[in-house]
């Protein structure tokens, strides 16, 4: 595979514009981006903009913070889905996580995959807030509610990505799910090491850079 097909080139500033997401769209189908990712109100824009190609679409949900109920997540994934979203990228709730509420982390998971069907399900651990104890935890539960891939980051933390966390979210979850490294990937050689460690998807707002 190239560089281009493991990138998710994402755009979730708030103050995205339409004429964002367009650009977003035109440079993904223009570079062979394997998806763009959105926030929910631009799914139907960017669904509209990648029709008659190749490229996926992948929402994120509960974002940034993942501290939304259970509810209120599942019905936002089940209206991206509806709305044209291949992929749905959501945060895990860190407070429930960090009060060992294991539970209550691997059911929210379990409901939105449920909700989503066939559907790619990426959990956002949001590691820079997280143990190595906790990032354990959450890559175990992730698997066991049958989410598709954990992820690093939001890029909206405190911290992103870390050669660190991906080296312990694949011993964690082996060949049972895969990973996406995000949060603070802006260059070819970084991206790279990632692939080399075991993701499978770069999500990055740097796409076009990273491949000149």
């Amino acid at each position: 595979m190239s560089l281009a097909e493991y990138i998710d080139h994402t755009y979730l500033k708030p103050t995205a514009t339409v004429a964002d997401i367009k650009q977003l769209c035109n440079e993904a189908k223009t570079y062979g981006f394997y998806a763009v990712c959105v926030n929910g109100c631009h799914v139907s824009l960017a669904k509209e903009e990648l029709k008659n190609s190749k490229v996926k679409l992948a929402a994120v949900i509960g974002f940034p913070l993942g501290a939304m109920s259970t509810e209120a997540k599942v019905f936002e994934a089940k209206d991206c889905v509806e709305q044209g979203a291949d992929e749905i990228d959501m945060v895990i709730n860190i407070g429930w996580l960090k009060s060992k509420m294991y539970e209550a982390v691997r059911n929210e998971i379990q409901a939105i995959k449920l909700a989503i069907g066939d559907k790619i399900l990426k959990i956002i651990l949001e590691t820079c807030y997280l143990t190595d104890e906790e990032k354990e935890m959450a890559c175990s539960l992730s698997v066991e509610a049958g989410a598709d891939f954990v992820k690093t980051s939001t890029g909206f933390g405190s911290g992103g990505a870390t050669f660190e966390d991906v080296i312990l979210m694949k011993r964690m979850v082996g060949d049972k799910a895969k990973i996406k490294a995000s949060g603070g990937i802006k260059d070819k050689e970084t991206a790279l090491k990632y692939i080399e460690l075991g993701v499978s998807r770069i999500g990055t707002s740097s796409g076009p850079t990273l491949l000149k």
